[in-house]
């Protein structure tokens, strides 16, 4: 099979993972999303995932001015780590070979996070889930998503959201809102379009690693993108 990607990079966000509720899991959202990762392993392609911490809690956005910005980011690394088990396990069900790794080491539950060890579990077959972010405060999941995908050498970032693509406003709140089907990091930054953070885009423009953003209310679209079809909104330096 003529696969364009040969290791991807699939980011998660934990509010999707909740699917309607918004909090907590959706185990039938995450089984779906689980026999398509499943899809694109039996493809051929190699497989590092991160999963966000939405769906349980969000870091300075949950602590505010109540708590003290580090402990809080703390918590959200924590967040992912649930999630990222709680997808393991649906891939183990599936027959999936996977690997829980954590920036922060927690050894009774993960692997720590280990570049030559992620590469060489993907170069077997092995999906790798990345947990704890980039194991700092200050730092989103999205930010720790481009880190891994450079590290590991990734072809491109598949950027799964609540939103089907780049647009020039909130379309929730613009109904005259554009959806871009193609753009440049430096229009994205210009803009100010926040898809990512700016740390995040900043970052990934700097590895010349290509994203490419979609909705993950049809997970189908993960393997579609993995297929090279045209959805969402791709983003790189240049076309």
């Amino acid at each position: 099979m003529n696969v364009p990607y040969r290791r991807v990079l699939l980011k998660i966000s934990g509010e999707a993972l909740a699917g309607e509720a918004s909090r907590g899991l959706d185990f039938d959202v995450i089984g779906q999303v689980c026999d398509v990762i499943k899809k694109c392993v039996g493809a051929g392609v190699q497989m590092g995932v991160v999963v966000g911490g939405g769906n349980f809690w969000r870091g300075v956005k949950d602590g505010g001015d109540r708590m003290e910005r580090t402990r809080a980011d703390q918590m959200g690394m924590l967040a992912t780590v649930i999630n990222c088990l709680a997808v393991a396990d649906s891939l183990e069900q599936r027959g999936v070979d996977v690997r829980v790794q954590t920036a922060v080491e927690m050894n009774k539950i993960a692997e720590p996070y280990i570049r030559s060890k992620a590469i060489r579990h993907m170069e077997k077959g092995r999906v790798v889930i990345f947990g704890c972010g980039t194991g700092n405060p200050y730092f989103s999941t999205d930010t720790g998503a481009v880190l891994r995908a450079a590290e590991i050498n990734a072809d491109v970032i598949l950027l799964a959201k609540n939103i089907d693509g780049v647009y020039s406003a909130d379309p929730a709140k613009d109904p005259e809102a554009v959806k871009y089907d193609r753009i440049t990091y430096n229009e994205m930054l210009a803009k100010r379009l926040m898809v990512m953070d700016s740390t995040a885009t900043s970052l990934s423009m700097d590895n010349n690693i290509p994203i490419l953003l979609f909705a993950l209310k049809d997970p189908e679209n993960i393997y579609r993108a993995v297929m090279g079809e045209k959805i969402g909104t791709i983003v790189k330096e240049a076309f």
